[in-house]
């Protein structure tokens, strides 16, 4: 199958072969692909390899059959997208979120727009924890997973602002002492639904509740940018 113009973004990139690479893409109509770039290790593929960055908006053309895709051509979507330090640390993590929670060749509606955003937020400025707790929080709605934010579970009342609660990853927000372990208060959780910035502790503490729903939808597993933030702004 022929896709011409797909816009799309490269998450990850390894040598295949001599001198080809196999690529991650993020694809807005067919999800993430794998795709074969033949001959950009080569001293002819050298501009060519040089645009298959992170990051960077790309129109592909491929050739998909089977698993994988073959790269036909490429070329610039949008202006080039430098994320460094910090942020580009954080826009890895998005990269590795994606290869790790997403299926090759399974398109879910809102992930390429959620990326698209959060690349954006990062590269105006946007304080980096912020963007990523956005993005983490659209990217599970987008995938099926959406967080209930604004209720308790089981009762389905609303959350008290000043009120903890224990988010449970396959129920939801429920009501705890303030000494429980993972404790969040209500007001933190409605920050978060409506997509307003909570204070530095609220941000701490959805950082924590984020990275035990999303080591729950690994399957215990856990990602080796959460190391890496470890010791960052963006992780703050």
């Amino acid at each position: 199958m022929r896709i011409d113009q797909q816009p799309a973004f490269v998450l990850h990139a390894r040598p295949y072969r001599e001198t080809s690479l196999l690529l991650e893409c993020l694809t807005r109509d067919h999800g993430r692909l794998g795709v074969i770039a033949r001959g950009v290790r080569s001293e002819r593929g050298r501009a060519l390899r040089a645009m298959l960055e992170p990051f960077q908006p790309l129109a592909l053309d491929l050739l998909l059959r089977g698993e994988l895709a073959t790269l036909r051509s490429a070329e610039p979507a949008g202006p080039p997208r430098r994320l460094t330090g910090d942020v580009g640390m954080s826009g890895l993590y998005l990269n590795e979120l994606l290869v790790r929670l997403t299926g090759r060749q399974d398109p879910h509606a809102g992930v390429f727009d959620a990326y698209a955003l959060a690349l954006s937020r990062l590269a105006i400025g946007e304080p980096p924890a912020w963007s990523l707790r956005r993005f983490e929080r659209d990217l599970l709605a987008a995938l099926g997973y959406a967080l209930v934010l604004d209720c308790e579970a089981g009762t389905g009342q609303a959350l008290e602002p000043d009120a903890f609660y224990r988010y449970r990853v396959e129920h939801g927000p429920e009501r705890c002492s303030t000494s429980a372990n993972g404790a969040l208060r209500g007001a933190w959780l409605l920050a978060l639904a409506r997509d307003l910035a909570p204070d530095a502790a609220g941000q701490q503490a959805l950082r924590g509740m984020m990275r035990e729903v999303i080591r729950f939808h690994l399957g215990g597993g856990e990602l080796r940018s959460w190391h890496v933030l470890a010791g960052g702004v963006a992780a703050r």
